[in-house]
């Protein structure tokens, strides 16, 4: 189709900010920047705070169906015309009811997954410090055993329940959904395994997120090695530590914070690790500056990850990444391209890969931002599935 669509993004902020916030900011943006009319509607977690004991007792069945949400956004698509409802988070606040507003008004749904949620209710596919894809093998109340989401077994049951009514009343299988990786499109259409079509798979594509360009030439080659993220022991922050015992040459950055980080400041004490220099929390154009003039982003996460915005941004600037061979971390990096992959959880495999790029004639990830991950590249593929979506709206009746 050749129209701007007129689009409503819905989006549904946790407490803490996180990536997903900075997605829907970008996709704003450049829809806005190539015509098309956005609208916004969103909700904060940060409400829950207010609520009274009546509003916290009636939580899961709002996060079930939001009559709020339905005829809040079914106003909304009404009075501003929406051709094409684009969808982030639901939860807890919005809820699934956003979906039936938009199908009351005959208008196609996309929905961008940013986690495991449809089939994990942690969202993560992590228990107990490990992958665990129980769930998806045998079923959601795996996840009420085990209390996966935030400890708290009755949370859990809200949030398989939330998935298991939204199954059987053939919600997800009227959907277009825009998976952020090849490794996330197979994990979601593993729910349609058993013969089961609780997904389309003819519905399902694959657009990665993407960054600005800084637009500026970059210093590359210092020796000194990044980390980027928080300090907690799914991100590898622990592996780091001990595969950089080996390099006291070699200075390494660590940026983030997080539960871990008095653990973190006391190994480093414990065992003299003066090349690693914590730069806590710092503004993102700072973030920015020390990946350009690092020789390599590192990123050992044990976790399946979502789509790390700081890898496309390491390509940006031209800075490899040596990443673990696992999920999308693992997936998004190119051997003797953009980087290089380690076992997951190997000081040893860390210590090999930095080796390895460092006996490599120089890395340039830059072509590879340019051809995958730039805003003109992320607006096409961006604009068919809002096009196909609109061709195929009859499944939203």
């Amino acid at each position: 189709m050749a129209g701007k669509q007129r689009i409503l993004l819905v989006h549904n902020y946790y407490k803490i900010p996180g990536g997903e916030d900075t997605v829907v900011e970008n996709e704003k943006r450049l829809l806005e920047e190539h015509g098309h009319k956005v609208i916004l509607y969103t909700r904060s977690n940060k409400e829950l705070d207010s609520f009274g004991l009546w509003r916290k007792l009636c939580l899961p069945f709002t996060a079930l169906f939001s009559i709020r949400t339905y005829k809040e956004v079914k106003k909304r698509i009404l009075q501003e015309k929406i051709d094409v409802v684009h969808v982030h988070n639901t939860l807890s606040l919005i809820s699934p009811s956003v979906y039936y507003a938009a199908f009351s008004c005959g208008v196609p749904v996309v929905q961008t997954l940013h986690n495991f949620r449809l089939l994990c209710p942690a969202a993560t596919f992590m228990r107990d410090g490990a992958i665990c894809e129980d769930c998806l093998k045998y079923g959601l109340s795996c996840s009420i055993r085990h209390s996966c989401y935030r400890g708290s077994k009755m949370q859990t049951l809200v949030s398989a329940a939330v998935l298991k009514v939204h199954r059987m009343l053939g919600t997800y299988r009227r959907l277009h959904y825009i998976c952020l990786t090849e490794f996330n499109k197979g994990k979601l259409l593993s729910l349609n395994k058993g013969g089961k079509k609780r997904i389309q798979e003819e519905l399902v594509f694959v657009k990665p997120n993407f960054v600005w360009d800084p637009g500026e030439k970059w210093i590359s080659g210092k020796n000194r090695y990044i980390y980027i993220g928080r300090l907690e022991r799914l991100k590898g922050i622990q592996i780091l530590l001990e595969a950089w015992m080996e390099f006291p040459e070699k200075k390494l950055l660590v940026c983030g914070s997080g539960p871990e980080e008095a653990s973190v400041k006391k190994y480093l004490q414990d065992n003299q690790l003066d090349q690693v220099e914590l730069m806590g929390q710092l503004p993102h154009d700072e973030v920015l500056r020390l990946l350009a003039e690092s020789k390599a982003l590192i990123m050992p996460t044990l976790c399946y990850e979502g789509q790390p915005m700081v890898i496309l941004e390491s390509y940006a600037v031209g800075t490899p990444v040596l990443a673990s061979d696992l999920g999308n971390a693992g997936d998004m990096v190119l051997p003797g391209v953009t980087g290089f992959r380690f076992a997951p959880g190997s000081p040893e495999g860390l210590r090999k890969a930095v080796k390895q790029l460092e006996e490599t004639a120089h890395l340039d990830p830059r072509p590879v931002f340019e051809e995958r991950y730039t805003p003109e590249k992320n607006y096409e593929i961006l604009k068919n599935i809002y096009d196909h979506a609109e061709r195929n709206k009859s499944i939203h009746a």
